[in-house]
């Protein structure tokens, strides 16, 4: 019965994607109202407000948290919608900037790491693929639920990206490496690690972070440049996607160099517009100490 129940929020899910965006804006409206009034993950948000913003008062992180409530809705309703939005719509609302350095470098002959958070509507970023000389791919974690898990990976190949789980991201590497093809592995840094696996802490938003080392560890094993893709909402539905060139020789950098530059990156992005940032995870489930500047 749980794969026939999935089965039918899948379809119910496809027949949403094919209203206009003006419908799906209108139910995004309609689900921000829901979950402000229920509050929605509230204590965690402010939560991770709080700690990462000390020097800001009450209505302030209110302020933000009600922005993130709605451009959450939004990044909602633009992910089902990938289902059925067209090469040539997702051209004009995703716009891409500085595409010409990752082409050169492509020319060049160099495969590139490319570094992004949960942030705007980072189920948009694949569409890098129908701008890049580089084959687009990206790893992921799967999802428990085995239907939902193809949904979401149908979602992320619409544009030719590939998906690899992080176990097998290597495996795969090499073997494009082989048939000669460039390539750009996206890895999505924000995320926190298996509290086993912890190898690395640092000051993140204010608090003791710990981090994952993938993206350096895997700069510095295939010596490829990294980049941020930085994804900006400039007005509703609408994006700018810039290649943010990070370090072009990774192997000359220092241990940790690389995860600091692009963390401190994502950090700059977040403090300047908080609100398109996923303020509803629980970024910090491990940290061992957790306080405020103005906390003893």
């Amino acid at each position: 019965m749980k794969k026939i129940g999935n089965y039918i929020a899948i379809g119910l899910l496809w027949l949403f994607s094919q209203q206009p965006f003006f419908v799906l804006y209108l139910f995004s409206d309609i689900l921000y109202h829901v979950i402000r009034l229920i509050g929605y993950r509230r204590s965690v948000i402010n939560e991770n407000l709080r700690y990462a913003f000390p020097e800001k008062s009450k209505e302030e992180l209110r302020t933000i948290r009600l922005k993130f409530y709605k451009g959450f809705c939004d990044s909602l309703i633009e992910t089902v919608k990938i289902q059925s939005i067209s090469e040539t719509q997702m051209r004009k609302r995703v716009s891409v900037k500085n595409i010409e350095y990752l082409n050169q470098l492509a020319d060049e002959g160099k495969d590139v790491v490319a570094v992004m958070g949960h942030y705007a509507c980072w189920e948009w970023v694949p569409s890098i693929n129908l701008h890049t000389k580089h084959l687009s791919c990206a790893t992921y974690r799967p999802l428990v639920n085995q239907e939902f898990d193809k949904y979401m990976l149908k979602l992320r190949a619409k544009w030719g990206s590939l998906n690899f789980t992080m176990r097998d991201t290597m495996r795969e590497i090499v073997k494009l490496r082989r048939q000669n093809q460039r390539f750009l592995i996206g890895l999505i840094a924000d995320q926190s690690p298996d509290k086993k696996k912890i190898q690395y802490w640092t000051k993140f938003l204010n608090q003791n972070t710990a981090v994952l080392l993938g993206p350096e560890k895997m700069a510095k094993a295939l010596k490829a440049p990294v980049v941020f893709l930085k994804m900006m909402r400039t007005k509703r539905g609408y994006y700018e996607l810039e290649v943010v060139p990070l370090v072009e020789n990774p192997e000359k950098c220092k241990e940790f160099e690389i995860t600091e530059k692009h963390l401190k990156y994502l950090e700059d992005l977040i403090t300047e517009h908080p609100e398109d940032w996923l303020w509803s995870h629980k970024r910090w489930k491990y940290s061992e100490v957790r306080t405020l500047n103005n906390e003893k």
